[in-house]
Order: C-alpha cells, then structure tokens, then sequence
C-alpha cells in the first residue's frame, strides 16, 4: 500500500511539471497596454481633426497697416486674396508674405493671425534713393528695386552704369553726397560707362570727370582744390577734368576769367 501511494505521488507531481504555465498578472498589464495604446492614440488624433475643424475658422478680417505713400491697401489686400482659401490656422504665412513682398514699393512684410478670424499684414515701403539709368529706382541701400517706373522723380539724383553696378554706383553716391553738400553743391548725375570711367553732372550742369583710376584721391582733389579754387567763377565752368596724376583742367563755357591763374597738370588720362 505505502509503495503505490508513493509511485501515485511521484505521476502526480510529474504531471504538475509538465503543466503550460498560466498567464501572470504582468503578461496581462502588458497585454492590457498594448491593446490600450492604439486605442488611446486614436482617439486622440480623431480629437485632434476635430479641433482642428472646429478652430480652422475661415478668415473673415484682414488688417493693413503701415505708412503708404506708393502701395494702397487694396493692392495688399489683393496679393493675398487667392491665398486665403485656407482656414485660420492652417494659412501659409510665408507664401502669403513672398506675395506681398513682390509688389512694387513694398520693401519688407510681415503677416500674422489674431485669433479668432483676423490676417494682420505690416508692410514697410522702400525708401527711393535715387533713379536709375532711363526709369529705374535704387532704395537707400543700393539695391534696384523698380523697373519701368512711370513716374520721373526729378528731385532725386540720377545714377547710372551696366547692368549689375547698381550697388558700386549707388555706394560712390552715397559717398559724397555728404562732401557735395558740405560745399554748397547738389547732384545731377554719376555715371559709370562701361570702360568703367566714372563723370558726375553737377546740379549746374558743371561736368566732372574722373576717370578709371585712383578715384578717392581724385575726389578728394575736387572737393579741396577745386570747389574752392572755382567757387566764385564754378557757373562758368564747362567741365572739370582731374584725369591728371596731378592738378586738373578746366573748360569754359565763355572763355576763362582774367584773374583766373592756369595750374599746371601732368597729363594722365586714365
């Protein structure tokens, strides 16, 4: 009797080894989580969508400000138009601002929202310079920023030179325009030709030429020798030529004044 409830213990507990083990606590939190986590993100990107067609209003205000001398409102409200398709926050900013900023006149924009339905367009108009060649206009850092202008600006000097020296004439000008009128002088013209010579046109009609070389030290010849040698007779005065390594030749209109001194010059040329 002992012996066989000894064996019958022994098949039992064999069998119990063999069982497949049950399915823990762990394994079930595990199991739990990964069946949750596809559930809880769909859940929130379908109340993501719905926020959004909640909040994506249609923009119904549009605000411009800035100071407007050559770009109207209705232009800018124009350029962003077609762009306004798109609800309220899902407007492209950046593109809506390259459309304004293609406008004439319009240097520099910024667009914005304001919550719940309005556009906010600044815009910062170019600052005319000068003119450039036949009828474009340069702003105040050199850069050509009109072509074909219909209006002629009169009172703003005119600059010209081949294509792509806008920014090196635009820096000569800008250069002695302070010197010109320190000594009681305006500006018709600066021209660079395409040998690379620069003249200037004063507001007299007085022409200055400078040449190819050695143009600061030229410049600063006219403005303390020349200007003041010539002031009391510079209405009679053709043309100024300080192509020379150094002094200057002057031509008259009428002939030279009498108590007018020759200066002798080394011819140059360059």
């Amino acid at each position: 009797m002992f012996g066989r409830k000894a064996n019958r213990r022994r098949t039992e507990s064999r069998l119990a080894r063999a069982k497949l083990p049950t399915l823990g606590s762990r394994w079930a939190r595990r199991l739990r989580t990964a069946v949750v986590l596809p559930i809880t993100g769909v859940a929130s990107y379908g109340a993501l969508e719905g926020a959004l067609l909640v909040l994506d209003r249609p923009v119904r205000n549009l605000e411009v400000e800035g100071t407007f001398q050559r770009v109207s409102p209705i232009q800018i409200e124009a350029a962003v138009a077609d762009g306004l398709d798109a609800g309220f926050l899902t407007l492209d900013l950046s593109a809506l601002r390259e459309r304004v900023e293609a406008l004439d006149w319009v240097d520099r924009a910024k667009v914005g929202r304001r919550w719940p339905d309005t556009l906010i367009v600044r815009v910062t108009e170019h600052q005319a310079a000068a003119r450039w060649n036949e009828s474009g206009l340069l702003n105040v850092r050199g850069e050509l920023f009109a072509e074909g202008s219909p209006h002629a600006f009169p009172e703003l000097p005119s600059l010209a030179g081949p294509p792509g020296t806008e920014r090196d004439v635009a820096r000569r000008y800008l250069a002695v325009r302070g010197k010109l009128a320190e000594a009681n002088l305006s500006l018709e013209r600066l021209e660079l030709d395409e040998r690379g010579s620069w003249r200037l046109v004063l507001g007299g009609g007085q022409e200055i030429r400078l040449g190819r070389r050695d143009l600061d030290e030229r410049f600063y010849r006219f403005f303390d020798v020349v200007a003041p040698t010539l002031a009391a007779d510079l209405r009679r005065v053709e043309y100024v030529d300080l192509r020379y390594t150094n002094g200057f030749a002057v031509g008259w209109r009428d002939g030279p004044p009498e108590n007018l001194a020759a200066v002798a010059a080394v011819p140059d040329r360059g």
